[in-house]
């Protein structure tokens, strides 16, 4: 039987990415504990514009803990309290009546606010453009199992490849990383057969391009446990060594030329 809850809110409101920014404060009455996050923002929401306010701006997709846009830090917690969840799958059982929630946007200096609670997270998509797929000929689909992949190496692939890019990972991190990120990305090619013709080229060139705009990682292990997906520090691990072998690999061209 779900029950209601009363609660306050401490929304952070930004214009835009040169404003100051300052946290309001909101009442919100009888939300069942059965709703998710999301949609105690929507009632919110209704609340300001029937105040003829203006409404609370934050990602949503598809609220289906899949696409990785629903980025929150909720009293201080990238995603919230409930570990291997997403924000749009955050219910409200996991608060009390009457408690008060801070709610934020990621804060990242490679995250800049566009307004309230969206952030700009475009440096992700950088990093896939500059190595994040698999070139191959164009032509006719090959079968599917013309292929043959073992199950521990397409286990560990697909580990890799549940990151949903929601950038928990960056927010959580003290440096500001996006080695989870970057690491789980190359992982899940690097580890298929089908990612070996490009392996280092596609490590140099996505570390690289992370670089240009996150921090460094020190091996504090935030990025993990706030991920939602739970993505291991080990994809960070064979980041760093494919990185080692690929400046090697790329001196020894270079010697050769």
């Amino acid at each position: 039987m779900s029950h209601l809850q009363n609660l306050t809110l401490k929304v952070w409101r930004q214009s835009g990415p040169t404003d100051a920014g300052q946290f309001e404060t909101h009442q919100v009455a009888e939300i069942s504990d059965e709703a998710s996050f999301l949609e105690l923002l929507d009632v919110l929401n209704e609340q300001l514009i029937n105040e003829n306010k203006e409404a609370v701006v934050f990602d949503h997709d598809c609220r289906e803990g899949i696409c990785g846009t629903c980025s929150l830090m909720i009293n201080g917690v990238a995603h919230g309290p409930q570990r291997a969840t997403t924000t749009c799958q955050l219910h409200m059982r996991s608060f009390k009546s009457n408690d008060t929630i801070v709610v934020e946007p990621w804060r990242a200096a490679a995250f800049p606010i566009i307004k309230d609670l969206m952030v700009d997270r475009s440096p992700f998509d950088r990093i896939i453009e500059a190595g994040g797929y698999i070139t191959a000929v164009t032509g006719g689909a090959p079968d599917g199992n013309l292929i043959a992949v073992p199950k521990p190496v397409s286990d560990a692939a697909m580990d890799s490849a549940q990151c949903i890019g929601c950038g928990a990972c960056v927010a959580a991190c003290p440096n500001g990383a996006a080695s989870l990120f970057t690491g789980a990305k190359i992982a899940h090619l690097n580890r298929l057969p089908q990612g070996q013709p490009e392996r280092y080229q596609r490590t140099e060139a996505m570390v690289e391009k992370m670089d240009e705009y996150f921090g460094s990682c020190t091996n504090h292990g935030e990025c993990s446990a706030a991920c939602p997906k739970e993505i291991s520090v080990d994809v960070i691990a064979l980041m760093n060594k494919d990185y080692r072998a690929s400046k090697f690999k790329s001196r020894k061209e270079i010697s050769r030329d």
